[in-house]
């Protein structure tokens, strides 16, 4: 059996931190260049140099996004950001570009080189290319079934990684390569600034009959034809390791520490469940569902990997997430009296019921039983985001631990 690593985003220093701390095995980010998640917070150079010394630290790699398609003056700037990194020394750089590949491995001969999905990765071919030019991994199309994976897998040297998604959103166009937001705002999705239309509500408006709007679907289903529900083989990873897949991607760098603690936590369990013994796996199922569910998404769907999807991989009425769970705050500090600081990033109050969610797997519930502002004042309730707060729980917390709440909204 090949050894799988699980591979989760991070868009902040906080959330690599919860990414290591919550599982993975490798994390990936995006400087403030050339990666394809503009909007993100992303990382500045001190930020990439602290977040990888944290994460290797604790056993845990680092990928650096380089996938956007360049241009021609993108290519000086590419050149003085790669030898910035080699003073950093990620363990990998994700790249789409030819152009950029072969920048990275003059200024970068030392350093792996994972090809981007953004490079349509559909055949063993494709694969094979990129090996000889020397790519240690390439990440699948996400248009690919896993029997098309496993043909892949026995058409390319062993020593050859493939990368898959395995949750989080899905995109509308061909492995992310979208014209939609650059024609209709002039933001250019391959250069990193989407603005996600595929999530807006259409309608259809008849050329002699201006200011006049039909739906695009005259039925119950809606008008949202493009949004897609989210990715998640939670479910099928037997099927997932068999096929030969040698990295579990997690979609998204844009996403909370809550998300990343979910997401990461369960994936670790079942891969490692499935590995221990898989009659184990199977019976915690109920489990890895039920803690899946409860982090933001779009409701799921398996994607390409059992054959292409119908109508029902689509929300044709809403494009709005379900949110079943609330993120508080990430304990930064204990005290010795038992209090725990936060920065607080939703609004609860003291009486309240919370759940402490714990690395190990584990979901303390709990009351509030005083909150205090960082100058010792009591407070009844906590309204402001990005306060520095201290808690006082009926449970014992830890450093990194996770407060969040159910939350009824959707």
């Amino acid at each position: 059996m090949r050894k799988t690593e699980l591979l989760i985003p991070a868009g902040s220093l906080e959330v690599l931190k919860t990414a290591v701390i919550y599982g993975a095995d490798a994390v990936y980010l995006g400087g403030e260049a050339f990666g394809l998640r503009a909007k993100a917070k992303n990382f500045t150079t001190e930020e990439i140099r602290e977040g990888i010394s944290f994460a290797h630290a604790h056993g845990v790699k680092v990928y650096i996004t380089a996938n956007i398609l360049a241009h021609n003056e993108d290519l000086p700037g590419v050149e003085a950001y790669f030898a910035e990194l080699g003073r950093i020394r990620p363990d990998a750089l994700i790249i789409s570009d030819p152009g950029v590949f072969l920048i990275a491995k003059r200024v970068l001969p030392e350093t792996d080189i994972h090809i981007s999905t953004q490079a349509n990765n559909t055949n063993y071919g494709t694969y094979r290319f990129w090996y000889d030019l020397g790519a240690k991994r390439v990440v699948s199309a996400r248009e690919l079934s896993l029997e098309e994976i496993r043909q892949i897998r026995r058409n390319i040297p062993k020593d050859m990684e493939i990368e898959s998604f395995i949750h989080g959103s899905m995109c509308i166009s061909y492995s992310g390569r979208c014209l939609l937001s650059n024609f209709l705002t002039g933001r250019d999705a391959n250069q990193g600034s989407c603005t996600h239309p595929c999530r807006w509500n259409y309608s259809l408006m008849e050329e002699s009959r201006p200011g006049e709007y039909f739906p695009v679907f005259e039925n119950e289903r809606g008008t949202y034809i493009f949004n897609s529900r989210d990715l998640c083989m939670i479910e099928h990873i037997p099927e997932m390791i068999e096929a030969g897949i040698d990295s579990f991607k997690i979609e998204g760098r844009m996403k909370t520490a809550l998300y990343v603690a979910t997401v990461a936590r369960t994936y670790r369990k079942a891969i490692d469940d499935y590995q221990k013994d898989p009659a184990l796996y199977q019976a915690n199922l109920d489990w890895y569902r039920a803690e899946i569910g409860k982090c933001t998404c779009r409701e799921f769907t398996t994607g390409f990997y059992f054959g292409k999807p119908g109508p029902e991989a689509q929300i044709y009425d809403n494009s709005t997430y379900v949110k079943n769970y609330t993120y508080l705050g990430t304990v930064e500090q204990v005290r010795q009296d038992g209090g725990c600081r936060i920065q607080q990033k939703n609004k609860f109050s003291v009486g309240e019921t919370l759940e402490v969610m714990k690395p190990d797997g584990r979901n303390l519930e709990t009351r509030v039983r005083s909150i205090t502002d960082g100058e010792g004042r009591p407070m009844e309730s906590a309204p402001h985001p990005r306060q520095e707060l201290y808690v006082e729980l009926e449970v014992p917390v830890e450093v990194y631990d996770i407060l969040r709440k159910e939350t009824l909204e959707k």
